[in-house]
């Protein structure tokens, strides 16, 4: 099924086998983690979620309602004028505005996280723009190949519709070819390695995350996954895609910091697999590992991916944060933020429950206690993209 990107025969000719194998991370089938996991980060008491727990879990993993968006399309119109701007679309999604380029991470506008609409996280939050009305991209950049960062009907939509080229890691290039787009715009990086896009000043190397890969049932693993810095000549951003806690942030820092912006995943974490994904506790120990920086929270507010409150990553950043001067940016979907110019947080998600609370006291005052409020259903996808039927998903 084309959805579920390139076959591993695929993969294993040509140029790109020869420098898969030639990576550091190639054990001979397969890629691994460089450095050992930290001990404590995985419960070993802590079970795997059943399929029954993510199907009749607590309502709280997703939204009363709609969660609050903000229009960027006016704000994109004019540059920064700190020359450094980042606006959240949703999930890891984020335009990112250095020096007059602009860089798009992890592009996800499908209705589902999941190879097919059948089966398969479903976004409870539709983007914050459609995929049409973002401007004009010098660069996709694309962390690694799980359906919440790899999406194939954006992908080839993307690919259609204009000339950016994608920058990605080793193997996945040649899922996004499988997707449609011509191998002369895709550039494949093994850790540590730098690319210049082509007539910008943006450079944009690979770095270490603490992660796993796999689109199917039988590549696991093959392909590599990535942290991701984008620099200017001003600026420098660093781009966790997924990963668990790692020291190797430390050696990030060194090599490619410092960093104006952090954009880390705080989101779908749990303490079965505490080793691959950070939380937002261990995103603040992996932000003072690469230095600081103004610190945007990604992964979170468009998939129910674990058992945890949706909004439960923002009020833990939200306690946490104020005692270790973190200079936390919390933007609301589509909200076009220049870092240096946010000093305060304004809890935007906590209006979602109040809201519906107030709506429910509301009814109950003009017509008696009726029967429970049922959960809004997902807000529509902003830009419909047609999905095939296929195998249900891997767990990200």
């Amino acid at each position: 099924m084309r959805s579920l990107g390139a076959r591993r025969s695929d993969l294993v000719q040509g140029e790109r086998w020869a420098r898969m194998q030639a990576s550091p991370m190639w054990t001979g089938d397969r890629f691994q983690n460089q450095h050992p996991k930290l001990p404590g980060l995985r419960d070993p008491g802590a079970k795997m979620p059943s399929l029954t727990d993510f199907l009749c879990g607590d309502n709280r993993r997703v939204p009363s309602g709609p969660l609050p968006v903000a229009d960027p399309r006016a704000v994109w119109l004019k540059p920064p004028s700190t020359g450094l701007r980042a606006t959240w679309l949703g999930h890891s999604s984020v335009l990112l505005e250095l020096d007059g380029h602009r860089v798009l991470t992890d592009p996800v506008w499908g209705q589902r996280a999941s190879p097919t609409q059948l089966a398969g996280p479903k976004r409870f939050q539709a983007p914050a723009v459609a995929l049409r009305d973002l401007p004009p991209l010098d660069a996709v950049v694309v962390s690694h190949d799980h359906y919440d960062h790899l999406c194939w009907p954006t992908i080839r939509k993307l690919a259609r519709d204009s000339p950016v080229p994608f920058v990605t890691s080793l193997g996945v290039g040649a899922h996004l070819q499988a997707f449609g787009v011509p191998p002369e715009r895709i550039t494949e990086l093994d850790w540590w390695q730098r690319h210049r896009v082509p007539g910008t000043g943006i450079e944009i190397t690979a770095a270490p995350s603490q992660h796993f890969s796999g689109c199917g049932l039988k590549d696991r693993n093959a392909t590599l996954w990535s942290s991701m810095v984008v620099a200017s000549h001003n600026h420098r951003v660093f781009f966790s895609g997924d990963t668990g806690l790692t020291t190797e942030y430390r050696q990030i820092r060194e090599r490619l910091g410092p960093f104006d912006l952090v954009l880390l995943e705080v989101g779908a974490f749990h303490p079965a697999w505490g080793d691959v994904h950070l939380g937002p506790d261990n995103a603040l120990k992996a932000l003072d590992l690469l230095g600081g920086g103004a610190f945007l929270p990604v992964h979170w507010g468009s998939f129910c991916l674990a058992m945890h409150p949706w909004d439960q990553p923002a009020e833990r950043l939200l306690e946490l944060a104020p005692g270790l001067g973190t200079h936390l940016l919390m933007p609301k979907l589509g909200e076009a933020l220049e870092p240096g110019q946010v000093d305060s947080v304004t809890p935007w998600w906590r209006t979602v429950d109040c809201e519906r609370q107030r709506d429910a006291a509301a009814r109950s005052a003009g017509a008696g206690a009726g029967a429970p409020d049922e959960v809004a259903p997902p807000a529509p996808d902003t830009d419909p993209l047609s999905w095939p039927k296929a195998l249900p998903w891997p767990l990200d």
